[in-house]
């Protein structure tokens, strides 16, 4: 894993005044939101390096074996890669609520870090369950770590193939607790702070709940459509998008309708963010990933992308492709030649020619929703491109957004809405059905709710 520096590299609008001597409890000095504007992922990486630097000597103080195998390794993972996309919506949602002050500025950043360590430790979490041996094109931190410490002496006290887990475990943890103690830094002194809590602990609780409905999938082996977009809805839609928008509006001490309309609509783009992560595992390639090609389906993970393949070949009657499915869903030995007659088979069935659709569809539907927003002009624009740059869509105008009317909702419903049942029957099947209707509005869901080859 490659070392990264946790020297200063000031972005645009950045002050090297009145900063607490590189402890990481004030990161930056003030700047303006609009020299933010400019560059976010700079911001955010600059508040980043100040946050870590704190905690980086912290763990040096408690144990410098630890601090170097441990600590150093969650530095370098967090600051080392990944599209900073959670806290650009972050930021944006911010901006959309009318968040402009130092103040706010400074805390939607010190947010957005702690924002960027949670997802550390849901990557190496993630990687750990998955035995994934590549996260962005590097060994994943599980890999890295047992590669450190290989074929241990029994004596020394080591249990070798398990080592480099059990400390990825650690190393998730760790980035975990440093997450939440940014955010209570941050936000015990801010005025809409209750709020903010209460999305932070939604989103966590979320994530993990959608990572616990993966795995049951892999175990139970559904291909319920319906379990498919929730799992999307709740491992990623509403972490990676919808929750980094509602924290940044509640920073900015947003209204309730303006909440709705930004959480309704970063879940749509939410939802077509998980849905073309689906395509990039199958489809892509793995030198723009970093992941190995087709990792889910040898997992057997229940992704929309499946559910409607198989939907469609139940519909069909299609034994011989439900066989092929079946039989490669799951199956760690999956040879390349056996996968290219699955990735043929996703395209006959229509399967991807069906996301391809949808996705373009929750981003048409998620731009009508900004358009309810009260934003700056350029701040709707930054989303919106954002929105179609996470959807790998590329969308950058709201013209393209057909009516209300032509849109079935991709909203998932409440979990209590959703059984684990089979697919429907072969006649309910002919298209795959769309997600079904929507929740209740985002602020009256936040106590009950919850680039391609990075979403998760």
């Amino acid at each position: 894993m490659r070392r990264t520096e946790l020297k200063e590299h000031p972005s645009p609008g950045a002050s090297t005044h009145g900063r607490h001597g590189g402890d990481g409890r004030v990161g930056d000095g003030p700047r303006s939101a609009e020299a933010v504007d400019a560059d976010v992922v700079g911001a955010v990486e600059d508040t980043l390096r100040a946050v870590l630097r704190g905690r980086a000597a912290e763990a040096a103080a408690v144990d410098p074996l630890f601090a170097e195998d441990v600590a150093r390794r969650v530095v370098d993972f967090t600051l080392d890669g990944g599209k900073r996309i959670r806290p650009r919506f972050l930021w944006w949602g911010m901006r959309a609520a009318g968040g402009h002050t130092r103040t706010t500025t400074r805390a939607a950043l010190r947010v957005a870090a702690a924002v960027e360590l949670i997802q550390t430790c849901a990557l190496i979490h993630d990687d750990v369950m998955d035995a994934s041996p590549l996260r962005r094109g590097a060994p994943s931190v599980h890999a890295d770590l047992q590669d450190q410490y290989p074929d241990p002496d029994p004596t020394a006290g080591r249990v070798g193939p398990s080592f480099g887990t059990s400390a990825a475990v650690l190393a998730g943890d760790l980035a975990l607790a440093w997450a939440d103690d940014v955010l209570a830094e941050t936000v015990q002194a801010e005025p809409h702070r209750h709020r903010v809590l209460e999305i932070w602990r939604s989103m966590r609780t979320e994530m993990v709940a959608g990572q616990y409905l993966d795995l049951h999938g892999q175990a139970n082996g559904s291909r319920s459509v319906a379990r498919a977009i929730r799992i999307a809805c709740l491992k990623s839609a509403l972490y990676t998008v919808e929750r980094p928008l509602a924290l940044g509006a509640a920073l900015a001490g947003a209204d309730a309708r303006t909440t709705e309309a930004l959480c309704s609509a970063g879940r749509c783009a939410g939802i077509a963010f998980q849905l073309r992560d689906d395509l990039v595992g199958v489809f892509g390639d793995p030198r723009a990933s970093g992941k190995p090609c087709g990792e889910d389906i040898r997992d057997g993970k229940l992704t929309y992308l499946v559910a409607v393949a198989t939907a469609r070949a139940e519909a069909r009657g299609d034994s011989g492709t439900l066989a092929l499915l079946r039989g490669a869903l799951g199956d760690p030995e999956l040879t390349p030649e056996r996968f290219e007659r699955v990735r043929a088979a996703l395209v006959d069935t229509g399967a991807r020619a069906t996301v391809e659709t949808r996705i373009e569809r929750l981003v048409a539907q998620g731009t009508r929703h900004l358009a309810r927003v009260p934003a700056p002009p350029h701040v709707t624009d930054r989303l919106i491109r954002l929105f179609g740059a996470a959807a790998g869509t590329g969308s950058t105008t709201p013209t393209t957004a057909p009516p209300p009317h032509a849109i079935s909702s991709p909203l998932a419903p409440p979990p209590h809405a959703i059984s684990s049942s089979p697919a429907p029957p072969p006649h309910a099947t002919s298209s795959p059905p769309a997600p079904p209707p929507a929740p209740p509005p985002a602020h009256d869901r936040a106590t009950t709710d919850f680039g391609p080859g990075d979403a998760r």
